[in-house]
């Protein structure tokens, strides 16, 4: 459940002004995120968070949904309708603890940690869905797993942060606990347990080095399993391996030592595209701190032994894995860096972004936009005040501009118009920057999506 990480600035001056924008990371900036959960399906990163309200009160979280992002590149990350909240399942109090969804015979089970109504203390439940996009729904109808079924410890909160790892031989084994570590295999359905809980020795320096805290997460790479988690009270992250799913487990070693403005931290690890990806949570964000927290990742490559080295803090992912084509209908929020916009969602439009005003910017990565000359650029915007323009410019948010996109009032936020203007010649792989400018100190405009199209003589 927690977090760390440090910004790498880059000052830009702008017109005698100073502004400051941030590397690739933290990788969502349009909301608060945490305990990432990525499942990599159809040559596509599927990023399950939970999502830290910007109303949380102080020293407190207010986590209602799991929010998702997708990237075929690592760089730009693309919001996704809201696949799961805990109003989903009448049993949750409400808090939207880690959670974890993993796929299985075409289906997809999503695995959450809430507080229980119905039963003292935190429980894991599991909705079901047809699709990774969702819409998920519970799956049983009640707690797949309940505070009075674990015993090592005696809090109430030890049934926290659940991860699920398929073994190669078909065996799904569920893994979750703050201060005690279970687990347990799942039957077949994936909505059942097999057998009696187990819990791990969480006080045997030889499995945990120096502490067990919570968050584990478990998967197999090339014949060892691997179970990185969080570990003291002021969170580090390290590692265990183990030849067999059901142990014994050797402590591995740390991966990232903590530092930051938050307590907390939460790993993950994927392979991409033959690279390896490590996933983690900091508080970097502009009024970032222990409840509101944001999701980082960082590449690296394991030693020759399959040993995970130390990972530091560094800028995030910056090489994109991927080019993103700006001659079909691209999303607003596909983004992989802004400043200002935030995300809204409505089931007429989907998911589109908001908030924009004067001088914020959405980054694109990687637009490869071939030998392109006669271009038109084209976006569905919607303006209740004065509206504003979109500047496109190459590159930099001082970059050459390529084009202007003025956009008037249009009536309220509900009526979306696609507005065309005419661009020049744009050759080649570049990064695009869409720069949103007008009159202070209202909002602007809202935008759906963009495409640039290339006229025929």
């Amino acid at each position: 459940m927690k977090q760390f990480f440090k910004i790498a600035y880059l000052v830009l001056v702008l017109s005698g002004f100073t502004y400051t924008l941030s590397a690739q990371t933290p990788i969502i900036q349009t909301m608060y995120t945490a305990d990432p959960a990525p499942l990599v399906y159809n040559d596509t990163v599927f990023l399950y968070v939970g999502h830290d309200e910007d109303n949380a009160p102080n020293n407190s979280f207010l986590m209602r949904e799991y929010s998702l992002f997708t990237t075929t590149d690592m760089v730009n990350w693309t919001a996704q309708k809201t696949p799961l909240k805990t109003s989903d399942f009448e049993w949750s109090a409400g808090d939207a603890s880690a959670a974890q969804c993993v796929e299985r015979n075409g289906k997809f089970y999503f695995y959450i940690s809430t507080l229980n109504r119905n039963s003292p203390g935190v429980s894991v439940g599991v909705a079901v869905a047809d699709s990774p996009f969702g819409p998920f729904k519970d799956a049983i109808g009640e707690a797949l797993i309940t505070n009075d079924m674990t015993k090592f410890a005696k809090h109430s909160w030890d049934d926290l942060d659940p991860s699920v790892m398929i073994d190669s031989n078909g065996q799904a084994y569920l893994y979750w606990g703050n201060n005690a570590c279970y687990w347990v295999k799942l039957n077949e359905d994936m909505i059942s347990i097999d057998g009696e809980i187990s819990a791990l020795d969480i006080f045997d320096e030889s499995v945990f080095g120096p502490d067990f805290e919570e968050a584990p997460w478990a998967y197999e790479r090339k014949g060892i399993y691997y179970m990185i988690y969080a570990s003291n009270v002021v969170e580090s992250i390290h590692y265990t391996t183990s030849k067999s799913p059901e142990g014994p487990w050797e402590y591995g070693g740390g991966i990232m030592p903590h530092s930051g403005n938050s307590g907390s931290n939460h790993p993950a690890i994927i392979d991409f595209k033959e690279k390896s990806y490590f996933f983690y949570h900091g508080a970097d964000l502009p009024g970032g701190g222990d409840f509101k927290r944001s999701v980082c990742i960082e590449e690296f490559v394991y030693n020759e032994d399959g040993s995970i080295p130390e990972i530091p803090k560094a800028q995030g992912v910056f090489e994109s894995a991927g080019s993103i084509n700006p001659f079909i209908r691209n999303e607003a929020e596909t983004i992989a860096e802004s400043k200002g916009v935030k995300l809204g969602e409505n089931h007429e439009i989907g998911v589109f972004v908001k908030e924009i005003h004067n001088k914020d910017y959405i980054k694109v990565s990687s637009v490869d936009f071939g030998k392109s000359k006669n271009l038109t650029f084209k976006s569905s915007v919607s303006s209740r005040y004065f509206g504003g323009k979109i500047t496109l410019k190459l590159d930099s948010y001082n970059g050459e501009v390529v084009g202007v996109l003025n956009i008037p009032y249009l009536g309220d936020w509900d009526d979306w118009r696609t507005l065309v203007t005419n661009v020049e010649a744009i050759d080649g792989i570049h990064d695009l920057f869409m720069v949103f400018e007008g009159n202070e100190p209202h909002e602007l405009f809202r935008m759906d999506f963009w495409q640039f199209e290339n006229i025929i003589d």
